[in-house]
């Protein structure tokens, strides 16, 4: 069946935090070839490039507190995508067998993040214990494959429930999985929230988790910081993702909730939407729609084909895409299933 994604990425510094130490990625991975001289009607050093070998999105966020947390995000995020780009076999995505595969793999990109930020702390003792979470899509319709390590987390929405994929590297879920969370005094339950076991670049053996899952057109997911978590529920979160809205608009929608409710940390969040054809077309509309400075937004709420789509007024008024403060920082990828 034929569909689209629609997809967008969004970060925010925050109403309390002095830098933002989260990173974001969405991208197509494509193969290429760089001609330099042919026979055929091709202009030399022309660079051809090949079919969708499939889609990379992913959040990470630089652990508070600790030196160089923005530098280990932005190393991890790096260090990731050059290891799918030129090491990670390609030959993988023609199996759909090979989800042991993919899973060594995907492993053995984290372990290279840990490598690379550990050589940079070593190099530069004034950033030693620099660490980083990592959450991260790889996305071969309709599969998915999920690498995962920290406490920032991937949702999926299908229908109108909302499933978090994730589990959180935390003291506290460790609590919780040990069925003790309740005797743990309510004077450290935010200490344990915030005090990971397992992160990027904080020595020692790292514990990634990595899984697949099957998607579905009409499907959501929303990769996220907890900058969004610490302050936006699972229940706010599903209803915003209920509605027919954009990805961009989503991702606005959830940013300024979360600032509404304290924005004490960095929020920053990838939201990817898997249409139907008919989803896409009324997306398609409403894109157009939202790019007219002519139409108000009471016009805009009347049009017969989008009387279903929330379009929140506080977001933009008139509506037209707003432009970051310099706070936050945007990417938009469209792209078919």
């Amino acid at each position: 069946m034929q569909g689209k994604i629609d997809c967008f990425g969004h970060s925010d510094q925050g109403k309390v935090r002095r830098r933002n130490e989260d990173q974001f990625l969405i991208a197509d991975l494509n193969k290429s070839m760089r001609l330099h001289q042919s026979s055929l009607s091709i202009d030399d050093d022309e660079t051809i490039f090949g079919g969708s070998q499939g889609q990379l999105m992913m959040v990470a966020d630089g652990i508070g507190g600790h030196a160089g947390g923005d530098r280990a995000s932005h190393l991890a995020v790096q260090a990731i995508t050059t290891y799918m780009l030129n090491t990670m076999p390609w030959f993988f995505r023609l199996d759909p067998n090979s989800d042991e595969e993919y899973r060594e793999e995907l492993v053995a990109a984290l372990q290279k993040c840990q490598q690379t930020i550990a050589a940079e702390s070593a190099a530069h003792p004034e950033d030693a214990g620099m660490g980083t979470t990592l959450t991260m899509g790889y996305l071969i319709w309709p599969r998915i494959y999920v690498t995962h390590i920290g406490d920032s987390r991937c949702y999926l929405h299908r229908g109108e429930k909302l499933r978090q994929l994730t589990k959180d590297h935390t003291v506290k879920q460790q609590l919780i999985d040990a069925d003790i969370n309740e005797e743990v005094e309510d004077s450290y339950a935010e200490l344990w929230a915030n005090t990971l076991w397992n992160s990027l670049g904080a020595g020692g053996d790292i514990s990634p988790d990595v899984f697949r899952v099957d998607l579905q057109l009409g499907d959501s997911l929303l990769f996220c910081t907890d900058g969004l978590t610490k302050h936006v529920s699972d229940e706010a979160i599903r209803d915003t993702l209920s509605g027919r809205e954009s990805a961009e608009i989503i991702c606005r929608a959830l940013t300024q909730e979360a600032n509404n409710e304290g924005g004490t940390d960095n929020i920053t969040m990838v939201v990817a939407r898997f249409l139907d054809s008919n989803e896409a077309q009324i997306a398609d509309t409403v894109a157009e729609a939202v790019a007219s400075p002519e139409l108000t937004h009471e016009e805009l709420a009347n049009l017969s084909t989008i009387d279903q789509i929330k379009i929140p007024k506080e977001i933009s008024d008139p509506l037209v895409p707003q432009k970051d403060d310099g706070a936050g920082e945007e990417l938009r990828s469209t792209a078919s299933p």
